[in-house]
């Protein structure tokens, strides 16, 4: 049994937090929201797909405060204009899981396509700065604050025909390095997941919706679980203040790097 001592703590971190969560709609993001959600944390949840949105929120709201905001986050004038939108007692965020992003296509750099590199890049790097700038400097004003960047593998090691997509994950894990320089000392906390394969949507957007081709990325294999990396990311925000866990790479056990994978067939 926990002592008394360590479920104050954990109690205390978590306590009227107010977290805001981007990609909310499917994965990692809808499903950290559920774990937030049932210790208590309420919740600003962004998207593209509006009904999605309001169906999580009505899903929700029996335990938590939610808020939805839906807003492209490659626009920044739309970030903007929904993160200045908040109503009071949602406008001081105390976390930040910046977990927006995708992968287009599988192919060469010299036969890749603009149209996908500008969706990768618009979304993994700069739609997470576009969220992060207003929200950090709520964060400043508060002296306080906590944000996890959700990067990949693929942000420590680069794949074949993983080119634009490794890169913009790279891009990823060096502004969670630099934004927890600049911030240290304004007390906000700062750290990345990398996580390995995980068994959600992306590689059905990679495969530009070929469910079947996506299937194959997984068939035979045990891979991580959205309810996995949910599970810890809710560990890394809620650990004590003195605690910032920065770097954390999770792959599931089959997976030895980024594209070694034990398969029985």
């Amino acid at each position: 049994m926990p002592s008394l001592k360590y479920i104050c703590v954990k109690e205390f971190e978590t306590m009227n937090k107010i977290a805001l969560i981007t990609g909310a709609t499917s994965g990692i993001g809808l499903e950290t929201a559920k774990r937030f959600a049932s210790e208590g944390i309420s919740l600003v949840l962004c998207g593209r797909r509006l009904e999605r949105l309001q169906t999580i929120q009505k899903e929700l709201s029996s335990k938590v405060k939610v808020h939805i905001l839906n807003f492209d986050i490659r626009n920044n004038e739309e970030v903007v204009a929904a993160l200045h939108s908040l109503p009071r007692e949602f406008s001081k965020i105390d976390i930040l899981i910046n977990n927006a992003g995708n992968a287009h296509g599988l192919d060469s750099i010299q036969n890749g396509f603009l149209d996908d590199w500008d969706a990768m890049i618009d979304i993994n790097v700069k739609g997470l700065l576009y969220v992060s700038k207003v929200i950090i400097n709520s964060m400043i004003e508060n002296k306080s604050g906590h944000i996890i960047n959700i990067g990949s593998i693929a942000g420590k090691e680069v794949y074949p025909n993983g080119n634009v997509y490794c890169a913009s994950k790279y891009a990823v894990d060096a502004l969670t390095t630099g934004m927890r320089m600049d911030l240290n000392e304004h007390g906000i906390k700062v750290g990345g997941i990398h996580p390995g394969l995980v068994e959600t949507e992306f590689s059905e957007v990679r495969f530009k919706g070929d469910k079947e081709k996506a299937s194959k990325v997984y068939q035979g294999i045990k891979v991580l679980q959205p309810e996995d990396l949910a599970d810890i990311i809710y560990f890394v925000i809620s650990r004590p203040y003195h605690v910032n866990i920065a770097d954390l790479v999770v792959l599931p056990s089959i997976q030895a790097s980024a594209n070694i994978v034990h398969r029985n067939s």
